[in-house]
């Protein structure tokens, strides 16, 4: 199955740390990235842009609405992901407690609904 790790943390709290802080933040995200990757389940995950860089689209009346900033403000931001390959929840979530993420924020893992061709 293919889960995705959501990593939530507060942006203030992060500019709020020491560049040492940040580096061994750094390296800990390196270290699990490459864990993932000699277990053979990452797919992919990144790091995202402070979520004031972020843009909302919503379609009202047919017509696009597009606003500046996230969609709602909360105390923790979506800071990133890692989509993986496990065999179950189980294991995703074994490897979203071993996040560096866990530890200065919250993981919200979810399954990935696979889509198949349209009926027909």
């Amino acid at each position: 199955m293919q889960a995705m790790l959501l990593i939530y943390s507060d942006e203030k709290a992060w500019a709020a740390r020491s560049q040492e802080e940040k580096g061994a933040i750094y390296g800990a995200y390196m270290a699990y990235t490459a864990a993932l990757k000699e277990a053979g389940a990452l797919i992919s995950g990144d790091p995202l842009q402070p979520s004031m860089t972020a843009h909302t689209v919503r379609v009202a009346a047919g017509a696009p609405q597009v606003l500046d900033g996230p969609y709602a403000e909360t105390k923790e931001q979506l800071a990133g992901y890692y989509l993986i390959e496990v065999e179950d929840m189980q294991a995703a979530l074994r490897w979203a407690a071993r996040c560096p993420g866990a530890t200065h924020g919250v993981m919200e893992v979810r399954p990935v609904m696979v889509m198949g061709p349209p009926p027909g």
